[in-house]
């Protein structure tokens, strides 16, 4: 189990996996990788809080790292994942400092926030919720607009934001492009080099949504919180890699099946 907080502090780099269905199985599975956190997907995935409060245990009992992904800006919502034991929040579209701020006001205890006392789930795992959380949850403002890249010192500059994690789709839409395939292009690169840089000038590490085959080129571009895969796109990979090979293997091939 990683603290993020603490792996970034000595300049490490995390790797992660996304879910998006609403299984604990699967999310068992992905903890047992060798990750370093695990997100739980409320904003673009089919999970609803139930789903979530088993998903953070399971993740956590398996010895992985939980975030969860919230739908909203909203520090109800932000303060209820937390409550259930998530070691950190992702926090979609915040564009300006007062909306970074909101999300560091919702996730944090007094004096440096304003999130509400009552850990139902957490506090059942640590002895002191309050001491466990200022020393773990990490605090992350996606960044995924033109705004946003627009307002990005000022964003990185508000007391409390551990990272920030690009959205590149969403990114890509709001510069003008399409959702995926913009590395190459001017405006795209430029952003995400922006956000990098930003990042170093005030000691906040730089995070983006990838794939494994893009995980070197974001490596060699600074992101420290990578997120690898998802399930669902890694179940449509395993499905179609052995479909393919089905189709491909003579029916005379010997060897013993694997479940």
């Amino acid at each position: 189990m990683s603290n993020l907080r603490e792996v970034w502090a000595g300049g490490g780099e995390t790797l992660g996996l996304w879910l998006a269905s609403p299984s604990f199985a699967v999310a068992e599975i992905a903890a047992r990788q060798p990750v370093d956190y695990v997100c739980v997907d409320t904003q673009h995935g089919v999970i609803d809080y139930p789903d979530v409060v088993r998903m953070v245990q399971t993740i956590e009992l398996a010895g992985g790292t939980p975030l969860v992904r919230v739908a909203w800006n909203e520090p109800g919502v932000i303060g209820k994942v937390l409550d259930a034991g998530a070691h950190g929040v992702v926090v979609p579209m915040v564009n300006d400092p007062s909306q970074a701020a909101a999300v560091v006001a919702a996730a944090r205890y007094p004096p440096d926030g304003a999130r509400s006392w009552g850990p139902v789930m957490a506090g059942m795992r640590h002895d002191d919720n309050r001491a466990w959380a200022d020393a773990h949850v990490a605090v992350i403002p996606m960044i995924e607009t033109a705004e946003a890249i627009a307002h990005l010192d000022e964003i990185l500059a508000v007391p409390g934001i551990d990272a920030v994690y690009v959205g590149p789709a969403d990114l890509g839409i709001s510069l003008g492009l399409g959702p995926s395939g913009n590395d190459g292009t001017s405006v795209f690169d430029e952003a995400l080099a922006a956000v990098v840089a930003g990042c170093a000038r005030h000691g906040v590490v730089p995070g983006i949504h990838a794939t494994g085959p893009l995980v070197a080129r974001r490596r060699e571009q600074g992101f420290r919180m990578i997120t690898v895969t998802s399930d669902l796109l890694a179940v449509r990979a395993g499905f179609a890699a052995e479909l393919g090979a089905a189709r491909a293997t003579p029916s005379s091939a010997g060897g013993a099946p694997v479940y």
